[in-house]
């Protein structure tokens, strides 16, 4: 008689934060982050979209897992070729070039790693290989790109060189529609997995864009989403997913079932405790606050409410991206920090 393999397991620990505000246009430090990537020498390039008010905080940042810094590039918000309307995820390919989505712009920005823009595709529109908010990006072995085509509704894959070759998708919420859909990453096998923000859930594709599965559904409970925003899948199935609006990260199972979740624990980066050892008073009023205090007045009992005042928890956890060691790196776009976690 057959029996069934037990289920896999589990459990992530905490390794470090990395990051820290930076209220300046250049410099050390995060300005609101939305996407990390890894090129192959093992540097982390973190894409800001800055202020709204101040488009020159628009930019890439270059550092390791160590925090050391290794510089910048991007120049503001404008027409150029190193410069973007609304960048919004980031993803290299295997010859270490760097393509940037734009979300006002619906195009793509290539660099190689030292900053040097190599080469722009696109155009906003709704035809195919035009784009109308150009959201998460991943790339396949092959080096072809999954682009999410947000206000579209669709997905679309194209060459390296920016060649359309497919797409699929469109507005509603039944299998393969979406809704304003964000995140996207791929499994060994080159599926397709969606972040289907608005709807609540995620989708699972093969890689030439035929459904597969549905993962998660709409609420605060184990399993279930609010506005997910990135996804993830390592090399044993595992799926980490954004949940944004539930200010958090779950994981599930390679069939799709709830297995945990982190809320954050982020503990103060390098950058952070320098900066703090370098201003004493500012070391001092820290001391004397309440950022650690984990039951809150009763009327504040959202999610946002408390990742808002508890700052080891994540706040705006808009991308999980997973490095070459299958390390999650969680970027928090409301904290100007990464919290790192490995798989044991």
């Amino acid at each position: 008689m057959a029996t069934q393999a037990p289920p896999k397991t589990i459990s992530l620990d905490y390794v470090k934060t990395i990051g820290i505000t930076n209220n300046q246009p250049i410099g050390r430090g995060f300005g609101f982050p939305t996407d990390v990537a890894f090129s192959s020498d093992d540097r982390i390039y973190v894409l800001n979209v800055g202020r709204s008010e101040s488009a020159k905080g628009q930019r890439i940042q270059i550092c390791n897992l160590d925090e050391e810094w290794f510089g910048e590039f991007g120049n503001g918000r404008g027409p150029g070729d190193d410069q973007f309307g609304q960048p919004a995820s980031i993803a290299f390919d295997s010859r270490d070039r760097l393509y940037v989505t734009d979300d006002r712009l619906g195009e793509i920005k290539v660099f190689d790693t030292e900053g040097k823009a190599v080469l722009r595709w696109g155009n906003k529109g709704s035809a195919d290989g035009e784009m109308d908010g150009g959201a998460g990006i991943a790339v396949d072995a092959e080096d072809n790109l999954y682009v999410v085509d947000q206000r579209n509704n669709r997905v679309q894959k194209f060459t390296p060189e920016g060649k359309f070759l497919l797409k699929w998708g469109e507005v509603g919420s039944g299998e393969g529609q979406f809704n304003l859909p964000w995140g996207l990453g791929l499994d060994s096998e080159s599926n397709v997995y969606v972040a289907d923000w608005r709807n609540d859930r995620v989708q699972k594709f093969t890689a030439d864009g035929e459904f597969v599965a549905v993962i998660g559904e709409p609420g605060q409970g184990d399993g279930q989403l609010s506005r997910p925003s990135g996804v993830a899948v390592d090399g044993e199935g595992f799926v980490y997913v954004a949940d944004w609006g539930n200010e958090r990260v779950q994981v599930f199972g390679p069939e799709g079932d709830f297995r945990l979740k982190l809320l954050g624990q982020a503990t103060l980066s390098k950058w952070a405790q320098e900066w703090l050892d370098a201003n004493v008073d500012e070391r001092e009023a820290r001391k004397r606050s309440q950022l650690f205090v984990e039951k809150l007045p009763e009327h504040l009992t959202s999610p946002y409410h408390t990742a808002s005042q508890v700052e080891p928890y994540f706040w705006g956890p808009v991308s999980v991206r997973l490095d070459k060691e299958d390390r999650l790196y969680v970027t928090e776009h409301s904290r100007h920090r990464i919290q790192v976690y490995q798989k044991s």
